[in-house]
């Protein structure tokens, strides 16, 4: 499989040169001097954010109008009188004072990060609509950047919270399958859920099977970076370096190596290398500077060129792209980098992306493009964190081991009178889209586990939302009248076309309390639940949900501290949701 790796980021944006003040001599007699009006700076940039509805895009906006500009100052006479039968017979200086600039914002004044606005999943009746349907998803992207915002004092926009993100950044400790004729085992449990006793959460787990490091097959690795100028910050491009130095010291002689930069033009920084030319790769690396504006576009062919020229038959063929904005130069339209990509994915080039830095961070683009790319989206706001998608999940991130995995749960309504997909938003499939091997889903690598989680109303609850029908017909028992759902998934292997087919009945058997891990997932799901408003948790908050994640960080399951960092994590929304409305008007929990 051939990957595309691209790094990417906005423009810079420079301060206004100041004006020198201007020495002026005017001949005696001379009229009196004009008083100029001294122009004042401009009001600070208010720091308030504004949430559009329509597209999630941030943007501070001016706290008031700036004072207009002060006029141009008269034509200076730069004489001296020399005159000596002058009437006044002396030489007068005068000293206008120069109007000062205004003050103009600088880079970081204006957020424009950009994230799609979707309404979470309704509250379906299994009566009505007794079929979910969606497509796997593995990217961990919208976790690590709502990480990076909490850590900074600030509560997320509800549109940066994507629920199945934050739950698959953990490994929930799934049996991998016993071979590796089935790509992937699965698990499921049913128990009730923490926020309402009288409705339960139903868990599905997927699980890769695992390949080591060593066992990759050999690598065909072209690195899309961001050079344009935004990138000149320490959490951008100097992050990005030090992440991919993580990953070179992995590399095989059998892997191949390529650099692509973009700013104002795209380039070849690197050309296809060997892998074990650790040397050569790494003064690459320490080459790379920012400056200019982004033109991702260019950049994006010139990788899959770079890629296709480098192809490994059987091999891992992947372009990752780096990006921190926008691309505000070259091809900008959505559509055409789609069709770019479609076109370069279907020879089997695959695409990852790396979102590094705040202020013009485009979540929108960087996720979009890694779904039409078969690829993931990552957000990298530490070291750690880019060794850990570089280096640790090596294999997860690129060795994809099935393509095009799709999830369909038929519930029983004797079972179930209502249903909830927590997350996948971005995921959700048209109920023919199942059988139809044309429609592209998403991809799991080697190791790699994804867990869908289903709030689910038993027939009967008391904790119905919805009220019946009055003049709907009541639900029978129908075949399998002890089974609470039927489980279908369908995944493709790669290079393949045709589909294959996996089927199992989910029995409603609820367990009297929830195992570890779902009570973990369970948390995870809540807390992103509660980013964005609350509206299906019963009154249930932060410190309930520390309390349950706390309970259930386990020993060995929480050796890399992922755990208890999110802990913290919740501990730190939780003292931001309560400053105050004129700190986080629109995303506080209330």
């Amino acid at each position: 499989m051939l990957a595309l790796l691209v790094i990417g980021a906005g423009c810079s944006v420079s301060r206004p040169d100041t004006d020198r003040p201007v020495r002026r001599i005017e001949r005696t007699p001379a009229p009196p001097p004009v008083e100029q009006p001294i122009a004042r700076p401009a009001p600070a940039m208010a720091r308030n954010q504004h949430r559009d509805k329509a597209d999630g895009r941030i943007d501070r906006q001016p706290a008031a109008t700036p004072a207009p500009p002060a006029p141009p100052a008269p034509p200076v006479v730069a004489e001296i009188a020399a005159t000596a039968d002058s009437a006044q017979g002396a030489q007068r200086m005068a000293y206008m004072p120069a109007p000062l600039p205004s003050m103009q914002p600088m880079p970081g004044d204006i957020n424009r990060e950009n994230y799609t606005h979707r309404d979470s999943n309704p509250v379906q009746l299994a009566s009505e609509q007794p079929v979910s349907t969606f497509s796997i998803d593995v990217d961990t992207g919208a976790y690590t950047n709502v990480r990076r915002m909490l850590n900074a004092g600030q509560l997320p926009p509800a549109d940066a919270v994507r629920a199945e993100e934050f739950i698959n950044y953990f490994d929930y400790g799934y049996a991998p399958p016993a071979d590796r004729e089935q790509p992937f085992s699965v698990t499921t449990e049913l128990a009730p859920a923490p926020w309402n006793a009288q409705r339960q959460l139903l868990l599905v787990g997927i699980q890769g099977y695992r390949v080591p490091a060593a066992q990759i097959p050999a690598s065909n690795l072209v690195f899309l970076i961001d050079t344009s100028g935004s990138m000149d910050e320490a959490d951008k491009l100097p992050l990005l370096k030090a992440s991919l130095k993580q990953l070179v010291r992995e590399l095989r002689a059998q892997d191949r190596v390529a650099i692509v930069t973009y700013a104002g033009s795209a380039g070849v920084a690197l050309p296809s290398t060997a892998g074990d030319g650790h040397a050569a790769i790494n003064a690459a690396i320490d080459s790379l500077r920012a400056g200019g504006s982004t033109n991702g576009g260019a950049g994006i062919e010139l990788a899959y060129a770079q890629a296709e020229q480098g192809f490994i038959k059987g091999g891992v063929n992947r372009v990752i792209l780096a990006t921190d904005g926008d691309f505000n130069v070259g091809t900008v339209s959505e559509e055409a980098l789609k069709t770019t990509i479609e076109d370069h994915r279907k020879s089997g080039v695959a695409l990852t992306t790396l979102g590094f830095g705040e202020g013009n961070y485009n979540d929108a683009m960087a996720a979009m493009l890694a779904d039409v790319g078969n690829g993931s989206h990552h957000y990298i706001d530490s070291l750690q964190e880019g060794r850990r998608v570089l280096v640790e999940e090596m294999s997860a991130t690129l060795l994809t081991i099935a393509q095009d995995v799709k999830i369909q749960l038929e519930f029983n309504p004797a079972q179930v009178q209502e249903y909830r997909l927590i997350g996948y938003e971005k995921r959700l499939l048209k109920r023919e889209d199942f059988n139809n091997d044309k429609v592209d889903a998403g991809e799991i690598g080697a190791g790699a586990n994804v867990t869908a989680i289903y709030e689910i109303t038993p027939t009967g609850s008391a904790a119905a939302r919805i009220d019946p029908l009055r003049y709907g017909a009541r639900p029978t028992p129908t075949k399998g009248g002890h089974e609470l759902a039927f489980l279908r998934l369908r995944y493709k292997l790669p290079g393949q076309s045709a589909s294959r087919l996996i089927e199992q009945p989910i029995a409603a058997r609820v367990e009297a309390r929830a195992s570890e891990r779902l009570r973990f997932a369970a948390a995870v799901a809540a807390f992103a639940d509660a980013l964005r408003g609350g509206n299906y948790l019963d009154g249930y908050g932060y410190a309930q949900i520390a309390q349950l994640a706390n309970g259930a960080r386990g020993g060995d399951a929480d050796a890399d501290g992922y755990r208890a960092g999110f802990v913290q994590l919740v501990k730190l929304a939780d003292g931001l949701a309560t400053r105050g409305h004129d700190d986080a008007s629109d995303t506080a929990v209330r």
